[in-house]
């Protein structure tokens, strides 16, 4: 048996090794110090190579790619979307990404991204809210109760500094399952039968639902003025969470406009509808929170640079934890023409 080269090597972090990971920093402070990531790269927006995801849509659901560059580096996500899987048994949401050299092309990283996916997806939104939220925010609706719920919570708590979450889901055991998984962060919860109850005294409201579907989450006459909706349900054509007239009465800040429109909430909305780039606000180039009435609206779908700035924090944390292992994946033979030839030393 012949031993790899050092350059055949690439790390891998498995979903044993991320949640190993995760424990060892703490998610709270994982998910605020990939917030940092994320806004670091939305602050350099420029220089990303961008365009919508790759996506095969099917009646089951969709498996899309999350392509980018920023000329160094070149990161890509595999992820599906499938609703129907939770009564199958599977989950609704699964992923790995690799990261890799520009120069060479060679591969530096390969992980799971299930759960790096709901990390970066909840840092996303509560860095958004910093930018975007009533000041003095303490009290987020959470409307849906799956396997975003308790990330996008601390996510809040830590960034943001909320102190109250109240909860609904279709699903009672979600919301049961939701509120024992987050009794010890020192948040109150509270366990709702409605969203509108839910939303009740609410100044951030979240809806991640997983119907693929064109749904009414939220209906016109349960916003109120001066909160932020933050929506992360819809993600797909099709597929929204709130009524039209909610959007007409929100300012709507997106992540990249050219997939926003086909896959957000905008999709309801006519194609030239003013939008404006969460990257511009950042940066200083546009307004975000004008006043306390001022409803806002994040329409996240989730775009591949955050998933960048995810694999990138991650690439940086293995230099201080040994949590990977490294995978044989690139054949390196001693001369770069003689492929076959390493392949047939191999048989002897």
């Amino acid at each position: 048996m012949t031993t790899p080269s050092k350059l055949a090597l690439v790390p891998f972090v498995s979903v044993d090794n991320m949640m190993k990971l995760v424990n060892a920093i703490g998610p709270a402070k994982m998910i605020a110090e990939i917030a940092e990531y994320i806004e670091a790269d939305f602050k350099r927006w420029e220089k990303f190579d961008k365009t919508p995801r790759v996506a095969a849509h099917s009646d089951e659901g969709v498996i899309e790619l999350m392509p980018t560059s920023d000329g160094e580096s070149y990161g890509f996500k595999y992820v599906n979307g499938h609703p129907a899987n939770m009564a199958r048994g599977f989950q609704t949401v699964t992923a790995f990404g690799v990261l890799a050299r520009v120069d060479n092309g060679y591969p530096v990283l390969l992980s799971e991204m299930t759960i790096l996916t709901a990390l970066r997806t909840a840092a996303t939104s509560a860095l958004v809210a910093k930018y975007l939220a009533p000041e003095g925010s303490k009290t987020m609706a959470m409307i849906g109760n799956g396997a975003q719920c308790e990330f996008q919570a601390l996510a809040f708590q830590t960034v943001l500094g909320i102190d109250t979450v109240r909860l609904y889901d279709i699903d009672r055991d979600a919301t049961e399952k939701a509120a024992r998984n987050l009794a010890s962060t020192g948040l109150t919860i509270v366990k709702c039968t409605s969203p509108e109850e839910a939303v009740t005294g609410a100044q951030i409201i979240t809806t991640c639902t997983a119907d693929k579907q064109y749904a009414t989450i939220l209906t016109d006459n349960m916003v109120g003025s001066g909160v932020h909706i933050n929506a992360i349900g819809g993600d797909c054509p099709g597929k929204t969470e709130l009524h039209r007239d909610i959007l007409l009465r929100s300012d709507i800040f997106v992540e990249y406009p050219p997939q926003t429109r086909v896959e957000g909430e905008i999709q309801q909305l006519a194609p030239d509808h003013a939008v404006t780039e969460m990257w511009r606000v950042m940066t200083g180039q546009a307004q975000g929170r004008r006043d306390a009435r001022q409803i806002t609206l994040f329409d996240s779908v989730g775009f591949a640079t955050e998933d960048f700035s995810a694999l990138r924090y991650i690439r940086d944390q293995l230099k201080d934890h040994d949590t990977y292992v490294e995978l044989d994946m690139l054949a390196d033979p001693d001369d770069p023409r003689d492929l076959f030839g390493m392949v047939a030393r191999a048989a002897g």
